[in-house]
């Protein structure tokens, strides 16, 4: 296949592509999104200078499938990694060997690539590290619970444990999420002269809530009254997945975000200090919706904007997520779509632009023409997830009606709740008694849109008989 550089008369090397994946962040937490307690500047200003996608959907409402499915370009109902499955005493459950993911597409073609941050797809030695599925280099967590933590006691350096003895006890001196960006800007440092892939997966926003202190002067005493939580400061269980305790909680929503939003700016800068701003495609997104733990209130920030649910929901609040794309030069500025797309999506789209084949069986389909603002994207038929936590819930949409269902695994017959998203985004009521037929098609959607996981734990009762 060729790609579209190679088609065109100036043809030049191919692309750099940084994705960058936030951890619990919802659409609201952004000002280009609606935001208004705090601001998310260079954010803002990635979405102004690129397009903004108003209908995007994670792979999931909670970490691990979601970042399966946007590294495989399978929904839910095909992916192997279907919701969150601990391995003790560090780690989740690994995809299978055999698996292909965006880092093999990128290899096939010569990049280098890179993951900074979290994985979360398998444990040390499980044959499902970063370096087992695609990815050159990794530096950052292996395991969503040591991820917990912004003071952790060490990070992985590709297969080496990395110590961080300004962490050691109770001491906070290495903020661990600012030695990840500096190895992200050294990445791109090294690799300017040859195409790179980088994923990129800061933890933040996620519980524990936790911001250098220069951050935390900012937002004292701006969201009162405080959000205050009690958690694990000392005992066995500290830095081991317990959310330590933070007596503001607003304000370091807001520091946690500001630092991100900060992140972003530093690596634009750095790409336009070396000259490779304009060949270089970054795509902003977050992993599912906002969560409450550990002193996190979506409510007071409107977190997850006009939508019901947050983290672990279904309805619009737990995956309906922000995505912005700037490429300079091929992506007209200052756009927004409405197209409806999702994680499975970044596979064939990636695919087409470095002129790769994507595999047979992806869910998605490329989003390069609307990058493009071409009139010939191809639109889903429908979208599809499912979820294996609180008894089992799936849901899926077609046009503008979303189905969910909930307690599949207690009740296989379960009804399904329909609602209208064109005038009804919020989810508030379900008109299923008013549109049988319409319930009936989506039930048998649900049906033929998933096969048997091969990780027999994530499997939960195929949908109902009943039309």
């Amino acid at each position: 296949m060729t790609s579209v550089f190679q088609a065109s008369a100036d043809p030049q090397m191919p692309p750099n592509v940084i994705y960058i994946l936030a951890d619990d962040l919802g659409i609201g937490d952004l000002s280009c999104y609606g935001q208004t307690k705090f601001i998310t500047p260079h954010i803002d200003r990635l979405a102004k200078d690129g397009i903004k996608f108003t209908q995007h959907y994670s792979g999931s409402a909670v970490c691990a499938p979601s970042r399966c499915s946007l590294l495989t370009g399978l929904h839910a109902g095909h992916a192997p990694i279907r919701g969150n499955a601990e391995i003790q005493p560090e780690g989740q459950q690994p995809m299978p060997a055999n698996t292909f993911t965006l880092a093999h597409l990128f290899k096939n073609a010569g990049y280098t690539t890179a993951i900074f941050g979290k994985w979360g797809l398998g444990a040390p030695g499980s044959g499902s590290e970063p370096l087992d599925m695609g990815f050159d280099h990794f530096y950052g967590y292996n395991c969503q619970r040591q991820a917990h933590h912004y003071y952790p006691y060490f990070l992985w350096d590709n297969r080496q444990r990395e110590i961080l003895w300004n962490n050691t006890g109770l001491e906070r001196g290495d903020y661990a999420p600012n030695l990840i960006q500096n190895r992200v800007i050294k990445f791109i440092e090294d690799n300017k002269s040859r195409p790179f892939f980088c994923y990129y997966a800061p933890v933040q926003p996620h519980a524990e809530m936790a911001a250098p202190e220069q951050y935390m002067k900012k937002y004292r005493g701006k969201f009162m009254p405080e959000s205050i939580f009690e958690g694990c400061d000392t005992g066995p269980d500290f830095r081991r997945g317990a959310y330590a305790s933070q007596a503001e909680a607003h304000a370091a929503l807001a520091a946690m975000i500001s630092v991100l939003d900060d992140y972003v700016g530093e690596l634009r800068q750095k790409l336009e200090e070396l000259g490779l701003a304009n060949n270089t495609l970054i795509i902003f997104s977050s992993d599912n919706g906002p969560c409450d733990e550990g002193g996190n209130d979506p409510d007071y920030f409107d977190s997850n904007g006009p939508y019901r649910g947050i983290k672990r929901d279904l309805y619009e609040g737990g995956i309906h997520i922000p995505m912005i794309a700037c490429w300079p030069g091929k992506i007209q500025p200052d756009r927004e779509t409405g197209l409806v797309s999702a994680f499975w999506d970044v596979l064939p789209t990636m695919a087409e632009i470095i002129g790769q084949s994507a595999p047979r069986n992806t869910d998605g389909i490329s989003f390069l023409p609307t990058l493009l603002n071409s009139p010939e994207q191809k639109q889903h038929d429908y979208l599809y997830w499912e979820l294996n936590v609180n008894s089992g819930r799936v849901a899926i949409r077609k046009g503008n009606w979303k189905g969910v269902r909930y307690n599949v695994a207690a009740n296989p017959d379960s009804s399904l709740e329909l609602y209208d998203l064109e005038s009804d985004q919020s989810e508030t009521t379900d008109v299923s008694s008013q549109h049988p037929e319409v319930a009936g098609e989506l039930n048998r959607l649900i049906r033929s849109a998933r096969t048997k996981s091969v990780i027999q734990k994530f499997n939960i009762p195929q949908s109902p008989t009943n039309q």
